[in-house]
């Protein structure tokens, strides 16, 4: 099995849990913020609610 220890991890703004560095975001780790499109979508719904 392979584990992936040593990857950085950051906290989700929406949910508050930790996440992993994906090969996806290689590129913009520095401006990943939620850890999936649902908190994404959630977040974005808050903000737009809020006056």
């Amino acid at each position: 099995m392979h584990r992936k220890p040593h990857l950085p991890t950051k906290s989700c703004q929406a949910c508050q849990r930790p996440f992993a560095w994906r090969r996806k975001w290689a590129r913009d780790w520095d401006q990943v913020r939620y850890c999936s499109d649902g908190c994404r979508k959630r977040a974005g719904s808050n903000r737009k609610a809020a006056p």
